[in-house]
């Protein structure tokens, strides 16, 4: 296979600072199409990235290009309307966390995908922080050799904070009406207030509900919804405990986000970047403490230069070529929705 012909369905703030600004610059991939219903801002966005091509709707841009697959940063409470139309074209398809903004619209997606023959990659782009990739594979690893004993507990910690960390500093933005979009309908098992709590909490925290069950390797309940929404206790299918603390202290110009995985003789800690940060991989501790008069140990591998959003897009055109499997599927993004309405329900009551 050639170079990947990619299209981009979109590109406002993140589709041009998280998405298009990595995969102009992947040697094995060219993006050769933009599909941008703001016509001067698509002019300017293509101008400076090389794109020879231009449109201004997606159905256009699927008619006369010959694509391997397409980037659509779009809100995610579109995605139901979108989604299934860009599934026809039958290519794989990267979209924006969360897979949708209701359970009833993953549904949609999920049997419009069916029909399709391709795959969605959703952008949980934590998965392909080269830190948390080789978290992953460590404790791999471990849960082959017992070498630190049984997984005990994970604690996902996000405080809200700076995440852009300048990442916006390239942004090209103008002044320019935007003509009406289409959104999904709310859930339909929800009143307003409800949804309104429901859609915030998936704007803010879906990525540390994707990333316990990434960590933990298998699916989870949610047991517990702390009043005050600091703490969302959970419990994993084998019986592993962990909690998601939710912005238990905030930050005004740094991130903290961060993991620890507990075993019977030893921890990882993993630690997150700022989202749009460039250049910067996250940080992991490990931990080892084998007993028997042996001293403890605490190693600090060191990460390569490569930012999660950079990862991600690679980690996407390796799965079109077929090189390795996307990082999360949308059949795995819609257990988060339910994840989402599990918690709701707990915290409101229901």
């Amino acid at each position: 296979m050639g170079k990947v012909k990619i299209g981009f369905v979109g590109v406002g703030a993140m589709g041009q600072c998280a998405h298009l600004k990595n995969y102009v610059t992947i040697p094995e991939c060219e993006v050769s199409a933009i599909a941008e219903i703001r016509p001067r801002l698509e002019k300017m966005v293509a101008a400076r990235y090389g794109v020879s091509k231009v449109y201004s709707t997606h159905k256009e841009m699927l008619a006369k290009e010959s694509l391997d697959g397409i980037v659509a940063s779009q809100p995610f409470n579109r995605h139901g309307h979108i989604v299934p139309d860009l599934l026809k074209a039958e290519i794989p398809l990267f979209i924006e966390k969360p897979l949708a903004a209701s359970v009833e619209m993953g549904d949609k997606i999920l049997k419009a995908l069916k029909k399709s023959g391709t795959w969605i990659m959703v952008g949980y782009h934590k998965r392909s922080d080269p830190a948390t990739m080789y978290v992953k594979e460590v404790m791999e690893g471990f849960r082959k050799t017992k070498s630190l004993g049984s997984l005990k507990y994970i604690r996902i910690t996000m405080p809200s904070g700076d995440w852009v960390a300048g990442g916006f500093n390239d942004l090209m933005g103008i002044e320019e009406t935007q003509p009406a979009l289409e959104f999904d309908p709310a859930a339909k098992n929800m009143d307003s207030k409800t949804y309104e709590f429901y859609i915030s909490f998936v704007n803010y925290y879906i990525h540390q509900v994707n990333l316990m069950r990434h960590l933990l390797g298998e699916d989870y309940t949610v047991t517990y919804a702390e009043p005050s929404g600091v703490i969302m206790n959970i419990q994993s299918k084998s019986g592993v405990p962990g909690i998601i603390e939710m912005t238990p202290y905030s930050t005004t110009v740094d991130w903290q986000e961060s993991a620890l995985i507990a075993y019977e003789k030893g921890y990882v800690r993993l630690n997150l970047p700022a989202p749009l940060a460039s250049n910067r991989a996250g940080t992991v501790e490990i931990f080892r403490d084998q007993g028997g008069g042996s001293s403890p140990k605490t190693i600090h591998p060191q990460m390569p230069w490569i930012h999660a959003m950079r990862q991600q897009a690679i980690n996407f055109i390796r799965a079109i070529k077929g090189e390795t499997p996307p990082p999360c599927t949308a059949e795995e993004a819609y257990k988060d929705l339910i994840t989402a309405m599990e918690y709701t329900k707990l915290f409101k009551g229901a």
